[in-house]
């Protein structure tokens, strides 16, 4: 046979190169590879597939509906599929992707079918690389826009977290976050902070119990989250949790403070590794958010209880005669200075009878047993019930005593 390719050898190669380079899929040119082999060499049944990694995946096939599309190639396997012509694809030493075929009565190529066939291939070899490396850039891309994606959630949750001091409403924003770009139906934040209300935000299942969840994440210092299929088996049945859920902790310093779930994702293949970063992420950030609004809320507290101290410290400082009367054969003078803002000590200088310099007058000094709030409380009681009384002008004895007995009904027994 004339050694050269004849015309409509040529013509056909033509139509090969145009076609496999009119997309820049890289299964589309596969497919128009496959074809043009099988339609100009009579092949019954063939595969094709790409190299990668130092195997060749990817398969696409003819007439071999036992081969799965996307699975892999090798020789072994292309002869066991009873393909017993087997090409690769470019160098030999580092092909690009490797042709099986299989001919009507397993005839073996002539020597111009050969030649259109390694011409073929040839034009095959920079056109599988050039989809793969405009797979590998819209892969890329892809990643990228993913990447800025996250970044821009992780800045609108910043700002977010940044306005806000409301526990619960850092766990809506967290929550929200997570569930709209995982498409998570099943998600639930829990903190257990001391000397804070607990939360609990819970979303597709029962509120688990909190003793296992601190179980489930306890010792978790290093990993930022935890995948349910790396917890016992006892423990995942008790918190209900799926396979393909996820725990991040919520952590305080070295403390951990509450915990967020999340479900299995609805798109197939679960948290991948770069899911995860981004989840543990915000969670990061929420963390500190959460510690920010127990903070506030603590100095809040701290704050209402110094102003309400201040003000019981005018009170008291009330109780007080605000001017010792001046008595005719009795020199009188007082000074009180507190140990704490709010005291139990007490003074007084009170008219027995119309008030005047030659009148008798009750003096009484106090002192409370304690410090505080219930110091001067009692105080005040003490006040009252002096003033009451005084007014009855009775003798000292029956005035103490009168006083002892109302003093004692009125006040606790310690």
């Amino acid at each position: 046979m004339d050694g050269r390719l004849d015309s409509s050898r040529l013509e056909s190669l033509l139509e090969s190169a145009r076609l496999l380079h009119e997309s820049l899929n890289l299964e589309d040119r596969l497919g128009h590879l496959l074809r043009a082999v099988m339609g100009r060499l009579l092949a019954t049944k063939g595969a094709v597939a790409v190299e990668r990694q130092g195997r060749f995946a990817g398969a696409l096939a003819r007439g071999l509906p036992t081969l799965a599309k996307g699975a892999a190639l090798d020789e072994a396997a292309a002869q066991a599929a009873g393909l017993n012509l087997v090409f690769k694809i470019g160098d030999a030493a580092k092909p690009t992707g490797l042709l099986a075929l299989a001919r009507i009565g397993n005839r073996p190529l002539a020597e111009g079918e050969r030649e259109f066939l390694d011409a073929l291939l040839g034009l095959a070899t920079s056109s599988i690389a050039n989809a793969k490396a405009h797979e590998e850039t819209v892969a890329a891309n892809r990643s990228l826009a993913q990447r800025i994606q996250e970044l821009r959630a992780l800045v609108d949750l910043g700002r977010g977290l940044a306005a806000t001091t409301d526990p619960d409403e850092i766990a809506q924003m967290l929550t929200l976050t997570l569930a709209g770009r995982w498409g998570v139906r099943k998600h639930a934040v829990i903190t257990w902070k001391a000397n804070q209300d607990d939360l609990a935000r819970v979303k597709g299942w029962a509120l688990p119990p909190v003793d296992l969840l601190q179980r489930a994440i306890a010792g978790q210092r290093e990993q930022p989250w935890v995948r349910a299929e790396s917890l016992p088996i006892e423990l995942r049945l008790s918190l209900d949790l799926p396979e393909g859920a996820v725990l991040f902790p919520i952590r305080s310093g070295d403390e951990n403070t509450g915990v967020l779930l999340c479900g299995p994702r609805l798109a197939k293949g679960g948290y991948s590794e770069a899911d995860l970063e981004f989840g543990a992420g915000l969670v990061a950030q929420a963390s500190v958010a959460f510690e920010n609004a127990w903070h506030f809320r603590e100095t809040l507290e701290k704050k209402k209880i110094e102003q309400e101290l201040e003000v019981a410290a005018g009170i008291r400082r009330d109780l007080f005669p605000k001017v010792i009367p001046a008595l005719r054969q009795t020199e009188l003078a007082a000074r009180n200075r507190q140990a704490r803002q709010v005291g139990g000590d007490y003074y007084d200088v009170m008219p027995v009878g119309t008030p005047g310099p030659d009148s008798a007058h009750l003096l009484c000094v106090c002192d409370i047993s304690g410090k505080g709030v219930s110091a001067s409380l009692l105080m005040a009681n003490i006040q009252a019930t002096l003033r009451a009384v005084v007014t009855q002008d009775l003798p000292l004895p029956l005035l103490a005593a009168r006083t002892n007995d109302l003093l004692w009904a009125s006040t606790p027994p310690n």
